[in-house]
């Protein structure tokens, strides 16, 4: 599924970004997932997972997160970071819920 090989996550989102065009930014908050730039609002269902990429801590294999592209049906193109801590601000269950492509 990945295309891409990454060493750190500013890279993916880096690469991500300007190079594959995910230029919005998801968050998952209570009940919607949001996308920061255009202010639009999606279910789970309205997204799907294109790619994931997961990286661990350079001093810390716990410290976790993963970066997700993700596309919307209406064709909206970004990333979502999920951090695996106890600080993390993400729905985590909201994100569970977004199909991944189908190959």
């Amino acid at each position: 599924m990945n295309r891409h090989s990454f060493t750190t996550l500013s890279e993916a989102i880096n690469t991500l970004t300007q190079e594959d065009g995910y230029k919005e930014d998801f968050e998952a908050d209570e009940t919607c997932i949001k996308a920061l730039y255009s202010k639009r609002e999606y279910q789970p269902d309205d997204l799907q997972i294109i790619d994931s990429y997961r990286f661990e801590g350079m001093t810390n294999p716990g410290d976790q997160s993963t970066v997700f592209a993700i596309e919307a049906k209406d064709g909206t193109k970004g990333t979502m970071v999920m951090s695996y801590s106890a600080t993390s601000g993400q729905n985590e269950e909201l994100i569970k819920q977004i199909p991944y492509k189908k190959d």
